[in-house]
């Protein structure tokens, strides 16, 4: 029997194209508090995912918060590459706004602008979804 690695290891493939835009889930611990959709916390988090933009070291479509993980759709140069970036972002929140966060992330690649397109409407629904919001917009 094949045993599955305690880790997954996101590298992007060489063959994928320098700019491919990535749908990326970052969940808080159990333990966080506050949540994550605290207004200075959300704020302070906010801030941080726009320094990374402004400083290029990944380029944000959307980048959303729920009350126990964050999704964004971001696109990574190909240094220091889209693990190291998301490890140093996580790193920064975890010392400057305290938050707790689990280990490793999800993360999928748009194949087309459809598919980006289709993540950016679901995430743009799911606050709604879950009733945190009436609409999109808030």
């Amino acid at each position: 029997m094949r045993e599955y690695p305690q880790r997954l290891h996101h590298n992007t493939p060489g063959w994928v194209k320098d700019g491919a835009l990535f749908h990326i889930r970052i969940r808080a611990d159990p333990a966080q508090s506050p949540p994550l959709t605290d207004s200075v916390l959300a704020r302070e988090l906010l801030a941080a995912a726009r320094r990374y933009h402004e400083l290029g070291h990944w380029w944000c479509e959307l980048f959303l918060l729920m009350p126990d993980h964050a999704h964004a759709l971001l696109a990574f140069p190909p240094t220091p590459g889209m693990s190291a970036t998301i490890r140093d972002w996580k790193r920064g929140t975890a010392r400057f706004q305290k938050v707790q966060w689990q280990g490793g992330y999800f993360d999928h690649r748009s194949r087309s602008v459809q598919a980006g397109q289709e993540s950016w409407l679901y995430l743009r629904r799911n606050p709604v979804v879950k009733g945190l919001c009436a609409t999109e917009d808030d």
